[in-house]
């Protein structure tokens, strides 16, 4: 490993201190470490978006919405060849958990994940892509 100095404003570092308290840091290296990897994934991402990946997208919706379901099942569907495996879970008498574990291009499991999260009644959704290594 190698040292190295940075220099950040003091809004910045204090938002870094936060950081490393709401999630356990020992140290600032390794949030900074942890940052840095996320930015440069992020900017890989954005610079291959045909990088082969592996994905998670977790969404939440409303079981009892008119035809939600079958539209859901029909963008898995027409999608197919990106889908590894799903799980379904229901949290209450409302709604409904889905986890899709996706293999692809980075760009196409990001248009599925649109397709699926802009859906009327879908609450919350988030893609979660990891590199292929």
């Amino acid at each position: 490993m190698q040292r190295v100095t940075v220099t950040l404003d003091e809004e910045l570092l204090a938002d870094v201190d936060e950081l490393m308290r709401e999630r356990g840091y020992q140290n600032r290296s390794e949030a900074i470490r942890d940052l840095t990897r996320s930015g440069l994934q992020q900017v890989h991402e954005e610079a291959a978006p045909q990088a082969p990946c592996m994905g998670a997208l977790v969404y939440v919706y409303d079981h009892a919405a008119r035809e939600l379901s079958k539209r859901l099942t029909r963008h898995s569907h027409a999608h197919h060849d990106l889908t590894l495996s799903t799980l379904h879970v229901h949290l209450n008498e409302q709604s409904c958990m889905e986890v899709a574990l996706l293999k692809g291009q980075s760009d196409q499991l990001k248009r599925f994940a649109a397709e699926v999260t802009s859906s009327r009644s879908v609450r919350h959704g988030r893609l979660v892509l990891i590199p292929e290594e």
